[in-house]
Formats: C-alpha cells, sequence, structure tokens
C-alpha cells in the first residue's frame, strides 16, 4: 500500500512511518521544514515538503495520487497559538481530506483528540484546540 501521511514528522507519524515501513508499504511524510526530511528517510518514509497552511487543495490532491490511505497526524503542537490551532488542526484537516476525495483516496484517518467538541467552552488555548479538532471530526465525519 501507498500511505501518505500529514505532519510526517510529529511523534505518532514518525512511529506509524516505521511500522508501515517495516511491514513493506511504500510511505510518504508531508513535513513544513526541508530539515525534517532525513528523521523521514530514517523511519522509512519519502518526505514531501508542503506547507498545508497555505498549500491549495490542488497541490495536496497531487501528492495524494495513487495513495490507497491518507492520515492526517499534523498539528499545530504546543505553545501555539488559538488562531493555529484554527488553520493546521481544523483547516488543514478539512483540506487534507478534501484533496484526500479529490485524489480518490478512499481511506482516510484523521488523528483527533479525547474531549474534540465544537461545542466545547472556555478562553484558554487548549479549548479552542478541542474545538478545532472537534469541528474537524464533524467535517471528515
Amino acid at each position: 500500500m501507498r500511505i501518505v501521511i500529514a505532519g510526517g514528522h510529529g511523534q505518532i507519524a514518525l512511529r506509524l512511518e516505521r511500522l508501515l515501513a517495516a511491514r513493506g508499504d511504500e510511505v510518504a511524510g508531508i513535513i513544513r521544514a526541508e530539515g525534517q526530511s532525513g528523521d523521514l528517510r530514517s523511519a522509512g518514509a519519502e518526505p514531501v515538503v508542503l506547507d498545508l497552511e497555505s498549500a491549495s487543495v490542488e497541490q495536496i490532491a497531487e501528492v495524494l495520487k495513487g495513495a490507497d490511505a491518507a492520515v492526517f497526524a499534523a498539528g499545530a503542537g504546543p505553545g501555539s497559538s488559538a488562531a493555529r490551532k484554527d488553520t493546521v488542526d481544523r483547516d488543514a484537516a478539512v483540506l487534507f481530506a478534501d484533496a484526500a476525495e479529490r485524489a480518490g483516496v478512499r481511506r482516510y484517518v484523521v488523528i483527533s483528540s479525547m474531549g474534540a467538541d465544537t461545542e466545547r467552552e472556555g478562553d484558554e488555548v487548549f479549548d479552542g484546540y478541542l474545538r478545532a479538532k472537534g469541528a474537524a471530526d464533524e467535517d471528515v465525519r
């Protein structure tokens, strides 16, 4: 199988890349920074440099062309702003799903979060994260 993983340098993605490559799958990991390429190669994945916050659905669909599965494991990360929770954890997940659909990828997995909920109350950044994840989950469903 060919599997494309968004957020290819994250902890979940690197572990998944190693497992998939070890069983003989072809794995590509989407990353923002060229400097992360070596870590992906070490995990057995092909690095694809593409910023999901600025990429178009067409650009992402091109990367996904021929993939059997797509995994969204990207995230704004700890220490990021509430605004980036929306642009990455919500918007990029939806964009990646739309691109997967456009590319004909029939299997799509989104790494979400326990407690993801669009109605989550609170003004803390983590509350915004859970709202963003909830919105992405709803859109993907």
